[in-house]
Protein backbone atom coordinates (compact mmCIF):
# COMPACT_ATOMS: atom_id res chain seq x y z
CA UNK A 1 0.00 0.00 0.00
CA UNK A 2 1.19 3.26 -0.91
CA UNK A 3 -0.95 5.46 1.13
CA UNK A 4 -0.66 4.88 4.92
CA UNK A 5 -4.33 5.27 6.98
CA UNK A 6 -4.33 8.19 9.42
CA UNK A 7 -5.73 6.70 13.06
CA UNK A 8 -7.07 8.48 16.11
CA UNK A 9 -7.83 6.69 19.41
CA UNK A 10 -10.56 7.70 21.29
CA UNK A 11 -9.82 7.02 24.96
CA UNK A 12 -6.87 6.08 26.42
CA UNK A 13 -7.43 3.20 28.92
CA UNK A 14 -6.37 -0.16 28.93
CA UNK A 15 -7.89 -0.87 25.36
CA UNK A 16 -6.66 2.84 23.99
CA UNK A 17 -3.08 1.34 25.01
CA UNK A 18 -3.46 -1.94 22.96
CA UNK A 19 -4.47 0.13 20.17
CA UNK A 20 -1.43 2.49 20.34
CA UNK A 21 0.93 -0.95 20.72
CA UNK A 22 -0.80 -2.18 17.54
CA UNK A 23 -0.20 0.62 15.63
CA UNK A 24 3.30 0.13 16.30
CA UNK A 25 3.32 -3.24 14.72
CA UNK A 26 1.91 -2.48 11.26
CA UNK A 27 3.76 0.21 8.86
CA UNK A 28 0.70 1.03 6.95
CA UNK A 29 -1.03 3.03 9.84
CA UNK A 30 0.51 5.89 11.31
CA UNK A 31 -1.12 7.06 14.64
CA UNK A 32 -1.74 11.02 14.65
CA UNK A 33 -3.24 11.78 18.01
CA UNK A 34 -5.02 10.51 20.99
CA UNK A 35 -8.36 11.98 22.41
CA UNK A 36 -9.14 11.88 25.96
CA UNK A 37 -10.73 13.31 28.89
CA UNK A 38 -8.02 13.88 30.68
CA UNK A 39 -5.65 16.73 30.66
CA UNK A 40 -3.46 16.17 27.62
CA UNK A 41 -0.43 17.31 29.46
CA UNK A 42 -0.81 15.29 32.28
CA UNK A 43 -0.09 11.95 30.17
CA UNK A 44 3.23 11.04 29.19
CA UNK A 45 3.73 11.20 25.44
CA UNK A 46 6.67 8.37 25.70
CA UNK A 47 9.49 7.85 22.92
CA UNK A 48 7.22 8.11 19.59
CA UNK A 49 6.41 11.78 20.88
CA UNK A 50 2.60 10.64 21.08
CA UNK A 51 0.51 13.37 20.40
CA UNK A 52 -2.45 13.80 23.11
CA UNK A 53 -5.60 16.26 22.61
CA UNK A 54 -8.43 16.98 25.04
CA UNK A 55 -11.60 15.27 23.04
CA UNK A 56 -13.46 18.75 22.93
CA UNK A 57 -11.08 19.73 20.24
CA UNK A 58 -11.62 16.36 18.00
CA UNK A 59 -13.61 18.13 15.19
CA UNK A 60 -10.87 20.23 14.76
CA UNK A 61 -9.09 17.48 12.71
CA UNK A 62 -11.87 16.49 10.56
CA UNK A 63 -9.62 15.60 7.33
CA UNK A 64 -6.54 15.33 9.01
CA UNK A 65 -7.70 11.40 10.24
CA UNK A 66 -9.12 8.75 8.08
CA UNK A 67 -10.28 6.32 10.87
CA UNK A 68 -11.01 7.18 14.82
CA UNK A 69 -11.21 4.17 17.45
CA UNK A 70 -12.66 4.16 19.63
CA UNK A 71 -11.90 2.68 22.77
CA UNK A 72 -14.28 3.83 25.33
CA UNK A 73 -16.62 1.72 27.91
CA UNK A 74 -20.18 0.18 26.31
CA UNK A 75 -21.94 1.16 29.55
CA UNK A 76 -22.08 5.11 28.80
CA UNK A 77 -19.24 6.38 27.01
CA UNK A 78 -19.89 4.77 23.12
CA UNK A 79 -23.73 5.43 23.08
CA UNK A 80 -22.56 9.00 23.11
CA UNK A 81 -19.18 8.91 21.46
CA UNK A 82 -19.59 6.85 18.16
CA UNK A 83 -22.52 9.06 16.79
CA UNK A 84 -21.54 11.90 17.64
CA UNK A 85 -17.76 10.93 15.89
CA UNK A 86 -19.46 9.10 13.58
CA UNK A 87 -21.04 12.47 11.69
CA UNK A 88 -17.23 13.49 11.17
CA UNK A 89 -15.03 10.83 10.68
CA UNK A 90 -15.27 6.85 9.84
CA UNK A 91 -14.68 4.70 13.10
CA UNK A 92 -14.83 1.36 14.57
CA UNK A 93 -15.65 0.23 18.04
CA UNK A 94 -16.40 -3.22 20.70
CA UNK A 95 -19.82 -1.74 21.39
CA UNK A 96 -20.69 -4.93 23.38
CA UNK A 97 -24.10 -5.17 25.42
CA UNK A 98 -25.77 -7.55 23.37
CA UNK A 99 -29.07 -6.35 24.02
CA UNK A 100 -28.77 -3.03 23.02
CA UNK A 101 -26.58 -3.24 19.49
CA UNK A 102 -29.89 -2.79 17.26
CA UNK A 103 -30.38 0.01 18.67
CA UNK A 104 -26.78 1.25 18.55
CA UNK A 105 -26.66 0.26 15.04
CA UNK A 106 -29.73 2.45 13.92
CA UNK A 107 -28.21 5.35 15.90
CA UNK A 108 -24.50 5.12 14.48
CA UNK A 109 -25.53 3.83 10.78
CA UNK A 110 -28.20 7.41 10.88
CA UNK A 111 -24.80 9.56 11.75
CA UNK A 112 -22.31 7.75 9.71
CA UNK A 113 -24.60 8.01 6.69
CA UNK A 114 -25.31 11.96 7.49
CA UNK A 115 -21.63 12.62 7.34
CA UNK A 116 -21.00 10.22 4.36
CA UNK A 117 -18.71 7.44 6.66
CA UNK A 118 -18.58 4.28 7.67
CA UNK A 119 -18.75 2.93 10.92
CA UNK A 120 -17.68 -0.18 11.60
CA UNK A 121 -19.58 -1.83 15.42
CA UNK A 122 -19.11 -3.86 17.53
CA UNK A 123 -16.05 -5.73 16.76
CA UNK A 124 -14.30 -7.17 19.90
CA UNK A 125 -14.45 -9.61 21.78
CA UNK A 126 -18.19 -10.70 21.52
CA UNK A 127 -19.30 -9.79 19.59
CA UNK A 128 -16.10 -9.73 17.14
CA UNK A 129 -13.71 -12.24 17.54
CA UNK A 130 -16.19 -15.35 18.99
CA UNK A 131 -18.98 -14.49 16.66
CA UNK A 132 -16.51 -15.94 13.56
CA UNK A 133 -15.56 -18.95 15.62
CA UNK A 134 -19.25 -19.61 15.65
CA UNK A 135 -19.61 -18.36 11.99
CA UNK A 136 -17.18 -20.72 10.84
CA UNK A 137 -18.39 -24.08 13.15
CA UNK A 138 -21.97 -23.20 12.09
CA UNK A 139 -21.16 -23.31 8.22
CA UNK A 140 -19.18 -26.61 8.71
CA UNK A 141 -22.15 -28.17 11.29
CA UNK A 142 -25.32 -26.70 10.04
CA UNK A 143 -27.46 -29.22 12.71
CA UNK A 144 -24.59 -28.14 15.47
CA UNK A 145 -25.68 -26.35 18.33
CA UNK A 146 -23.35 -23.57 19.82
CA UNK A 147 -22.42 -22.52 23.25
CA UNK A 148 -20.21 -19.62 24.27
CA UNK A 149 -18.18 -19.63 27.46
CA UNK A 150 -16.10 -16.36 28.56
CA UNK A 151 -13.13 -16.47 31.13
CA UNK A 152 -12.14 -16.92 33.11
CA UNK A 153 -11.09 -13.61 32.86
CA UNK A 154 -11.36 -9.38 33.74
CA UNK A 155 -14.30 -8.18 31.37
CA UNK A 156 -13.19 -4.86 31.01
CA UNK A 157 -16.80 -3.91 30.06
CA UNK A 158 -18.22 -4.97 33.06
CA UNK A 159 -15.21 -3.69 35.06
CA UNK A 160 -16.00 -0.53 33.53
CA UNK A 161 -19.31 -0.58 34.17
CA UNK A 162 -19.05 -1.02 38.22
CA UNK A 163 -16.29 2.20 38.11
CA UNK A 164 -19.37 3.79 37.05
CA UNK A 165 -21.25 3.54 40.60
CA UNK A 166 -21.80 6.34 42.29
CA UNK A 167 -19.83 5.60 46.00
CA UNK A 168 -17.24 3.24 43.66
CA UNK A 169 -13.32 4.43 43.66
CA UNK A 170 -12.25 1.33 41.74
CA UNK A 171 -13.18 -2.36 40.93
CA UNK A 172 -12.62 -4.88 38.65
CA UNK A 173 -14.88 -7.64 37.53
CA UNK A 174 -14.17 -11.03 37.02
CA UNK A 175 -16.14 -13.69 34.60
CA UNK A 176 -16.71 -17.43 35.53
CA UNK A 177 -17.45 -20.55 33.45
CA UNK A 178 -19.83 -22.56 35.08
CA UNK A 179 -17.07 -25.77 34.80
CA UNK A 180 -19.72 -27.96 35.81
CA UNK A 181 -21.93 -26.72 32.36
CA UNK A 182 -18.98 -26.87 30.36
CA UNK A 183 -18.78 -30.20 31.22
CA UNK A 184 -22.11 -31.67 30.71
CA UNK A 185 -22.00 -30.10 26.99
CA UNK A 186 -18.44 -31.56 26.23
CA UNK A 187 -19.40 -35.29 27.06
CA UNK A 188 -22.43 -34.29 24.19
CA UNK A 189 -25.74 -32.74 26.26
CA UNK A 190 -27.40 -29.97 24.44
CA UNK A 191 -29.35 -28.55 27.52
CA UNK A 192 -31.17 -25.42 27.08
CA UNK A 193 -29.37 -23.03 29.84
CA UNK A 194 -30.57 -19.44 31.15
CA UNK A 195 -27.85 -17.11 30.93
CA UNK A 196 -27.90 -17.24 34.98
CA UNK A 197 -26.78 -21.18 34.70
CA UNK A 198 -23.53 -20.36 32.71
CA UNK A 199 -21.58 -18.00 34.35
CA UNK A 200 -20.64 -16.25 37.82
CA UNK A 201 -20.05 -12.36 37.72
CA UNK A 202 -17.11 -11.58 40.61
CA UNK A 203 -16.86 -8.10 41.42
CA UNK A 204 -14.15 -7.06 43.85
CA UNK A 205 -14.82 -2.88 44.76
CA UNK A 206 -12.86 -0.05 46.28
CA UNK A 207 -15.65 1.94 48.13
CA UNK A 208 -14.94 5.82 47.99
CA UNK A 209 -14.70 6.44 52.27
CA UNK A 210 -18.22 6.67 53.80
CA UNK A 211 -19.82 5.34 50.79
CA UNK A 212 -22.97 2.98 51.41
CA UNK A 213 -21.49 -0.40 50.44
CA UNK A 214 -25.12 -2.06 50.74
CA UNK A 215 -26.10 0.46 48.14
CA UNK A 216 -23.32 -0.16 45.96
CA UNK A 217 -23.80 -3.79 46.08
CA UNK A 218 -27.40 -4.07 45.17
CA UNK A 219 -26.63 -1.65 42.30
CA UNK A 220 -24.06 -3.41 41.17
CA UNK A 221 -26.25 -7.10 41.15
CA UNK A 222 -29.24 -5.61 40.06
CA UNK A 223 -27.60 -3.64 36.75
CA UNK A 224 -29.66 -4.48 33.57
CA UNK A 225 -27.90 -5.97 30.65
CA UNK A 226 -24.59 -6.35 32.72
CA UNK A 227 -25.50 -8.56 36.13
CA UNK A 228 -28.99 -8.63 37.09
CA UNK A 229 -28.96 -12.08 34.80
CA UNK A 230 -26.22 -13.51 36.58
CA UNK A 231 -25.02 -14.88 39.70
CA UNK A 232 -22.95 -11.74 40.95
CA UNK A 233 -21.16 -11.38 43.93
CA UNK A 234 -20.08 -8.29 45.29
CA UNK A 235 -16.78 -7.94 47.55
CA UNK A 236 -15.63 -4.89 49.30
CA UNK A 237 -11.22 -4.63 49.47
CA UNK A 238 -9.00 -2.08 49.62
CA UNK A 239 -6.86 0.20 47.44
CA UNK A 240 -3.50 -2.14 48.57
CA UNK A 241 -5.47 -5.31 47.73
CA UNK A 242 -6.82 -3.95 44.07
CA UNK A 243 -3.09 -3.41 43.71
CA UNK A 244 -1.30 -6.35 45.05
CA UNK A 245 -4.02 -9.23 43.78
CA UNK A 246 -6.16 -7.62 40.72
CA UNK A 247 -3.35 -5.48 38.18
CA UNK A 248 -3.51 -8.26 35.73
CA UNK A 249 -5.37 -8.69 32.65
CA UNK A 250 -6.43 -12.42 31.96
CA UNK A 251 -9.09 -13.59 29.92
CA UNK A 252 -10.05 -16.42 27.96
CA UNK A 253 -13.19 -18.42 26.74
CA UNK A 254 -14.71 -21.05 24.87
CA UNK A 255 -16.99 -21.52 21.84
Amino acid sequence: MQKVIRIGIVGYGNLGKGVHKAIGQNPDVELVAVFTRRQPEQLDAGRDGTRFEHISTIEAFKGHIDVMILCGGSATDLPEQTPFIARMFSTVDSFDTHAKIPEFFDNVHASAKQGGNVSIISTGWDPGLFSLNRLLAEAILPEGKDYTFWGKGVSQGHSDAIRRVAGVKAGVQYTVPVQSVIDRIRSGETPELPTREKHLRECYVVAEEGADQEQIRATIVNMPNYFSDYNTTVTFITEEELAAEHQGMPHGGFV
